[in-house]
């Protein structure tokens, strides 16, 4: 009878410990392994529910604890469309950097910023669109062709920078805790995709198997490697399949053979397309059943939660399938921790002070100066020295706006420094400085400040392009070509602006500075400047980067991550996606400019210290040591391009990035720098066997400024 009591007095002083584990689920308990916690979840979940989830404007579950989530967010150079955020260079001008270790840092930046946003709007339990952390960046299409306007938001025309620059910024925005997303980064589009942005919603990317793997997906490849949460379809088809139902790309290739483990996006409004333009599918209901089997996850449109269901009814799709797709987006939320207790994720902290602060802003300024390519500087006109200009001059259509500065997919700033700004808080208050917009786009007859430009010692001119002639559809308003350039010209009116103003102040020095996305014709305006600074479109502080610049505070150190061609003539017809005579590496014609070509105020010599081994395997990796020593006047930062030329074979590239390194040195110092490339890095792919394969033969490693440069090279054969 006694024990019989205590037993049920046991029984009672336990009960409340057995109810809390009943009520607490698997899903919310962290101790769990994460398959375990999401697919309690999933169990938990109604197909009405559960097809819910499926669109970007995710619905709440109440009963299970699922907030409502809008998964469309932006973060290109900056978080975007959000509010207060510090607005970073554009990506093809990050790209000029060279710089894989200043994009990391400003990435970890941008995700700071967003945990910091997200903090704040949940903690008023506002769930907008904008202010979560799945981000749909960053964007590593190849920028093929020159007319592209989306070409700015990419890394340039090169899959090796694409590859390393894309996967600095990956890591840097999804931070480095092993059980926890800081924020989620998305590589996109996926894949054969740089316009025509007119046509983008129903052109056909043709393009072979070679091609396809060597250029177009090599850096989704390696992004993948890198642990990218997500990755965008292309609104496009390829060798006629829509990318949103392309199951050899979605399921293939992304998940059987490269062992993707995130989740798979819509591009917005992309399985419309697929019914409607690309009039690939009949309709909604088989378009959605297509998508899940091809491999998408989430939708950024109404198809899935509209039709999923329909599917399922009428036999085209299975819950099973849904889960399938369910699972790959909880996963991404969990490891966000979204079910976790607030206080237990690393960046629970972050709020107002971690965001648009002075240590942001002194980064972007640093990677403003770093992106801004030298081109030209007769008789080392630059850098002037402040107390031997009086007066200046500064000019142009885009000396005094904002859109020259911040580019698309950004956000609000009232820190941003145009080019007035910095050059006349540069030479301060005992200086003259005037300002005028001198011309507009579009007037070819009528000039300001021209007059006014004569009575000072320099001038500095401030032309070129703007997110508004070039980008994406809709948003270049004034692009006559959907958003693409019909052309490589600058305005006719920014070109008759400089001849008119070369005229005004005869031999007095002009410094036109050119803000794009891109590459223009640079010869249209050359003679008629003494020294021609590219500043793409630079971000908040462009204006004090380029005050750096051409008052040598710092030497200019960025390079071209495109080819600047001649001329249209030189490249192939813009719809075409075969990459012969395309780029640097297929490409050897006459050049303005080419691929990795940038100026400085110093020199730099390259003294090779040890010699390659004269045969390598595909185990063996390529290692060379250099002596880059600053042999000019001042501190300077270079960067070594290493490029590799392979055996004269059919479809090889001329010549190809494989490693480069930037470093900073003192004048009069040197630095020693170590290349390394793995022998697999050379492998291409065999169109008989559909398989790569690392070719035998001659091959040489070359050492220099630019892809036309050698400053030095070491041959070296592959033996297998």
């Amino acid at each position: 009878m006694r024990s019989t009591l205590i037993i049920c007095l046991l029984a009672l002083a336990m009960a409340p410990v057995f109810c809390f584990a009943q009520q607490t689920p698997l899903y919310k308990d962290a101790t769990q392994p994460l398959d375990i916690r999401i697919n309690d979840l999933i169990s938990k979940l109604t197909l009405e529910e559960k097809v819910s989830l499926l669109g970007y404007q995710s619905k709440a579950v109440p009963r299970l604890g699922i907030p409502a989530y809008n998964w469309w967010n932006e973060a290109l150079h900056g978080v975007a469309r959000a509010g207060e955020a510090t607005i970073f260079p554009q990506a093809i001008g990050m790209a000029a950097t060279f710089n894989d270790t200043l994009l990391k840092q400003v990435s970890t930046v941008i995700s700071t910023e967003a945990r910091a946003k997200y903090n704040l709007a949940i903690a008023n339990d506002r769930h907008l669109q904008y202010m979560g952390l799945t981000f749909w960046t960053p964007n590593i299409n190849i920028f093929r062709d020159p007319r592209w306007g989306r070409g700015q938001e990419t890394y340039g025309e090169d899959p090796f920078l694409t590859a390393t620059m894309g996967s600095a910024f990956v890591k840097g925005l999804q931070g480095d805790d092993p059980d926890h997303l800081k924020a989620a980064a998305t590589a996109k589009h996926f894949a054969v995709h740089s316009g025509p942005e007119a046509t983008r919603d129903k052109f056909d990317a043709i393009v072979d198997e070679k091609d396809l793997r060597e250029t177009y997906l090599y850096a989704f490849h390696a992004l993948v490697s890198t642990g990218v949460e997500s990755v965008m379809a292309a609104y496009n088809r390829v060798n006629g399949v829509p990318n949103s139902v392309n199951k050899m790309l979605l399921t293939d290739i992304l998940r059987k053979e490269w062992g993707f483990k995130g989740h798979v996006v819509t591009d917005c409004g992309a399985l419309n397309d697929v019914y409607e333009t690309h009039k690939y599918l009949p309709g909604p209901v088989e378009t959605a059943a297509a998508a899940i089997k091809a491999g998408i996850d989430l939708d950024c449109s109404d198809v899935l939660q509209d039709d999923c269901i329909k599917a399922v009814q009428q036999g085209l799709l299975t819950e099973k399938e849904i889960d399938g797709a369910l699972y790959t987006l909880l996963r991404t939320e969990f490891r966000l921790g979204f079910y976790d207790d607030p206080p237990a994720n690393p960046y629970y902290k972050y709020g107002a002070d971690s965001v648009h602060n002075d240590a942001h802003i002194a980064l972007a300024r640093k990677a403003a100066q770093q992106c801004m390519v030298l081109l030209k500087n007769d008789n080392n006109v630059l850098p002037l020295k402040k107390n031997d200009v009086s007066s200046l001059m500064v000019i142009g259509p885009n000396a005094a706006t904002m859109e020259p500065l911040i580019a698309n997919y950004h956000g609000t700033s009232d820190k941003t420094v145009n080019f007035v700004e910095g050059i006349t808080k540069a030479v301060g208050p005992g200086a003259r400085v005037e300002y005028d917009m001198g011309c507009d786009y579009r007037d070819t007859t009528r000039f300001g400040g021209t007059w006014a430009a004569s009575n000072t010692d320099v001038t500095i001119a401030v032309i070129g392009l703007s997110p508004v002639l070039e980008g994406e559809a809709g948003d270049a308003f004034l692009s006559e070509s959907g958003g693409d350039k019909k052309d490589l010209e600058l305005p006719r009116s920014e070109i008759k602006f400089m001849q008119r103003l070369r005229q005004s102040v005869g031999h007095k020095p002009i410094i036109a500075v050119i803000t794009a996305g891109s590459d223009i014709d640079i010869d249209a305006i050359a003679p008629y400047a003494d020294a021609i600074i590219f500043a793409w479109y630079p971000g908040e502080q462009g204006g004090n980067a380029l005050a750096d610049i051409v008052f040598g505070d710092v030497s200019p150190s960025g390079h071209l991550p495109l080819t600047f061609y001649k001329s249209l003539s030189n490249v192939p017809d813009y719809s075409n996606y075969n990459m012969k005579g395309r780029t640097y590496r297929y490409y050897d014609g006459p050049v303005q400019y080419p691929f990795g070509f940038g100026l400085s105020y110093t020199s730099f010599t390259y003294e090779l210290k040890n010699n390659l081994k004269p045969k390598y395997q595909s185990k063996d990796t390529v290692t060379a040591t250099v002596k880059v020593k600053n042999t000019g006047s001042m501190d300077g930062a270079d960067v070594v391009q290493a490029y590799i030329e392979y055996p004269t074979l059919d479809r090889m590239p001329v010549k190809e990035l494989k490693a480069f390194k930037r470093v900073s040195i003192n004048k009069g110092d040197e630095q020693t720098v170590t290349i390394k490339i793995p022998a697999k890095e050379l492998q291409k792919w065999d169109m008989t066997t559909h398989k790569w394969k690392l070719y035998p033969g001659s091959y040489k490693l070359i050492l220099g400024e630019n892809s036309r440069d050698e400053k030095t090279s070491l041959p070296f054969i592959i033996t297998d």
